[in-house]
């Protein structure tokens, strides 16, 4: 399938004779010409983390700067590791839904997805028309939210706070329709094998469709306030530059990869969910810096309502789970009044759901990247083995190379441009 494309029309800071955005040239420092060993300045050992805001998580960088030039980024992981993976091996299929709420958790329901989507292809389950709709859209309610964080701390690490205010202000719309939906506004377990925990309730579509509405207007306000900001272009423009070539040898995905100008989207080319009969485009970038990513994020979440608005007109009634009582819980009603449903009912408890033998693996566009899930089976309701293929973790492995010949204050910007969660990075 062909990946189409859309140009970053966000982002107008004055064109230039090829109508493209105007890039303002960096001042001193970005550049140094001057070689501070000619003073005998001395290398000096800085920690950024692991109980820092700028770090986004406990990370630690361990920096080693000649004057506030940066010569070595070291990061340091680990401090958050949960072992999911591990105990992933010793629960049934549907008790690992909760472990994916806590990997990433600023995107919990497309994690969810994930995991009942790869547990599906090893199953050979199909799903409902209506539950697949549900799915995209809570992956694409994740996108919105997952990116709405990024761009309040990201501008409160460069300075600016107004837009941190604005951009959770909208989350908390998102949050209350996740709450009505689930019950739960971050640990949502929102999926089930086969199915979902629960489908919408009555009033909740127009919710959404409100915030659909309103949305774009926040946008606009946020593109007003940074996109031709002086202080915003200095600090992103040619900061943390990834070439489209560097991108895809670093394994990059996500924002990271395509604002470097790779139009590589899992949604447009391996599609699941029916995402290749929606109408939406992937914003691409150019130059790959900092700004480039800030501008792909934004342009993003416009085109994850677009997904919202046509997925809600094709919602139509009908069942969210399969008609499999081997794999679907029997209602509550029906395993207290019926001996079949209620030895279904303690089947499923007790022993799970069993996967035949074999391997799947399912990748996903999750708002950090390519969110992968690997399972090995033996033939019982638990796999042998779980593996993540974290984007967070492999988009922060280029970051040391990033971060060479920079100011210090760089390093707080690039790390921001990158999108970690260390729930995802430490597992």
């Amino acid at each position: 399938m062909t990946t189409r494309t859309v140009e970053l029309s966000l982002a107008t800071p004055g064109l230039d004779p090829d109508g493209r955005p105007t890039r303002i040239p960096l001042g001193l420092g970005h550049e140094p010409d001057v070689d501070l060993g000619d003073f005998g300045a001395e290398h000096m050992i800085v920690n950024i983390g692991p109980q820092h805001p700028a770090t986004h998580g406990v990370l630690r960088l361990v920096v080693e700067l000649e004057g506030e030039i940066v010569k070595r980024v070291i990061p340091h992981i680990g401090y958050l590791h949960s072992g999911f993976e591990k105990l992933g091996e010793y629960r049934h299929y549907n008790q690992i839904i909760p472990l994916t709420d806590r990997t990433d958790y600023l995107s919990p329901m497309a994690n969810n997805v994930a995991l009942a989507l790869a547990a599906e292809k090893l199953m050979g389950i199909e799903v409902t028309p209506r539950c697949r709709v549900l799915r995209v859209i809570a992956c694409e309610m994740s996108r919105i939210i997952s990116h709405l964080v990024w761009l309040g701390t990201t501008g409160i690490d460069l300075g600016a706070f107004t837009p941190f205010l604005w951009s959770f202000q909208e989350r908390e719309e998102i949050y209350n329709l996740q709450e009505a939906w689930t019950g739960a506004r971050l640990t949502t377990s929102l999926t089930r094998v086969g199915g979902m925990m629960a489908d919408i309730p009555e009033g909740w579509e127009e919710g959404l469709r409100s915030f659909c509405r309103t949305f774009p207007k926040t946008l606009r306000e946020v593109d007003t306030m940074f996109t031709r900001n002086a202080i915003w272009i200095g600090r992103t423009q040619d900061v943390g530059v990834i070439p489209a070539d560097e991108a895809i040898n670093w394994s990059l995905s996500g924002p990271m990869l395509r604002a470097s100008g790779v139009p590589y989207d899992v949604r447009k080319d391996r599609p699941y969910l029916d995402y290749e009969s929606y109408d939406f485009d992937v914003p691409i970038g150019e130059h790959g810096d900092i700004y480039d990513r800030y501008r792909v994020r934004l342009e993003e979440m416009f085109q994850s309502t677009r997904i919202l608005e046509q997925a809600l007109d094709r919602l139509e009634p009908g069942p969210i789970n399969v008609e499999d009582p081997r794999v679907i819980l029997p209602p509550k009603h029906r395993a207290m009044s019926d001996m079949e449903a209620m030895i279904y009912h303690f089947k499923q408890v007790m022993e799970g759901v069993p996967a035949p033998e074999g391997d799947a693996y399912l990748g996903v566009e999750n708002p950090k990247g390519e969110l992968g899930y690997y399972f090995v089976s033996d033939g019982t309701a638990k796999p042998v083995r779980w593996r993540i293929r974290p984007p967070a973790f492999i988009n922060l492995s280029i970051l040391p190379s990033l971060c060479e010949g920079v100011l210090l204050s760089d390093v707080i910007a690039i790390n921001a441009s990158v999108d970690i969660v260390m729930g995802e990075v430490d597992r």
